[in-house]
């Protein structure tokens, strides 16, 4: 596995485990994700991907490009 998607993963599995912060740190960041969404969302990257596509009009590699790029900024 590629270096950078490993780390990824990690970072991700860290994020899910404190849903509550990194709710709020997704309204910081991508403020058109609605509670709803987020409820739906509920730590799963498959979502958070599909919702953000949709909100924002990303295509599927932009998308996940935005959220790879925010993990490695954000701290949780």
């Amino acid at each position: 596995m590629h270096r950078r998607m490993r780390s990824c993963l990690v970072n991700w599995e860290q994020f899910k485990g404190d849903w509550k912060v990194a709710r709020g740190k997704l309204k910081e960041q991508w403020g058109r994700l609605t509670d709803d969404d987020l409820d739906q969302i509920e730590g799963r990257r498959e979502q958070l991907l599909g919702r953000i596509q949709q909100r924002y009009g990303m295509g599927r590699e932009e998308a996940e490009r935005a959220v790879d790029s925010w993990l490695d900024r954000v701290n949780i």
